[in-house]
């Protein structure tokens, strides 16, 4: 089946000579949840604003389900939602209003059970007859949300959705977009909480500099790029590291009562064994230890790292 999306050679470029975007290529597998991740400036929203339409190019294709999103704009867009980073809302309308006017700019035909059903999955239902004015910033966001959602597109864009919000909307926010997958929407999420790639994402995209740096299944990138680190608390601390450790890639805490020896999860033998014997043989006796399994968080410091 082809992908929903086809990004192919997309570049941005602007007068001033910033380059946002530097030949960008992906392609996004219908019903997948597709994680985009990458520090300030490096042209995440550059990429969601292109594809959507409200910002032009410089050269490259996109086609959204066989459609060329330049040449056949309303179709593809009609089939798109956006949830910006910035809350833009007519703050005297009601939410009711908000939602069924946004369906309607859409050409979609007028369907209370549907907003019904969107403003209580969203708990906007007690909020419906508020204005915009009276919500907290929790509750715009949501509105926002149900704005994207308010025309049933196929493909959802959710541009950094819970910078900002309370822990119990980022749960919320993290169900919903579970069971919108499950109903069949292609989702991109763009974010700094790398917890909701690790939580919900079926591929992880990493973007840097305006190039795209990898694109990834989660589980494949954790198998590969993962690490584990074994902490040992030693008895007592250490000034430098001995120099009958030199054969392990050991740090030495500040402090100097940690040893940390960090290696590859998926090697078939890791050394611990042997190390362990060398720290007794040399008289470096611990106290605990504790091995913790590398973050996506971790591979991703080290990506971008490595990229810059």
């Amino acid at each position: 089946m082809p992908p929903i999306l086809s990004v192919s050679a997309v570049t941005k470029r602007y007068t001033s000579g910033l380059t946002a975007l530097d030949s960008v290529d992906l392609a996004i597998e219908r019903g997948e949840i597709f994680a985009l991740l990458g520090p300030n400036g490096a042209g995440k929203t550059t990429l969601i604003s292109i594809i959507c339409g409200t910002v032009t190019k410089t050269s490259g294709e996109i086609l959204f389900d066989g459609h060329d999103a330049a040449r056949d704009y309303r179709v593809a867009r009609s089939r798109i939602g956006l949830v910006p980073q910035e809350v833009a809302l007519d703050i005297f309308s009601t939410v009711w209003n908000t939602v069924s006017f946004s369906r309607g700019l859409f050409g979609k035909p007028a369907d209370p059970a549907y907003v019904e059903q969107l403003l209580r999955d969203l708990s906007l239902w007690e909020k419906r007859k508020s204005k915009i004015i009276e919500l907290s910033g929790g509750m715009k966001r949501r509105v926002m949300i149900a704005k994207a959602l308010s025309h049933e597109p196929e493909l959802l864009f959710l541009d950094e959705p819970t910078a900002g919000v309370d822990v119990n909307l980022r749960r919320d926010m993290w169900a919903l977009v579970r069971r919108l997958r499950e109903r069949g929407v292609t989702i991109i999420l763009t974010t700094h909480y790398i917890e909701e790639a690790e939580e919900m994402a079926d591929r992880v995209g990493v973007i840097n500099k305006g190039r795209i740096i990898l694109v990834e299944e989660k589980a494949t990138l954790m198998r590969k790029l993962g690490k584990r680190r074994l902490t040992l608390m030693l008895q007592q601390p250490l000034e430098t590291m001995p120099e009958a450790l030199a054969p392990w890639p050991l740090e030495l805490s500040a402090d100097g009562e940690r040893l940390i020896y960090s290696f590859d999860a998926n090697a078939e033998h890791n050394d611990i064994p042997r190390l362990l014997r060398r720290l007794d043989e040399i008289g470096v006796e611990y106290k605990d230890l504790a091995t913790q399994q590398s973050s996506l968080e971790d591979i991703f410091v080290g990506l971008v790292g490595e990229a810059a």
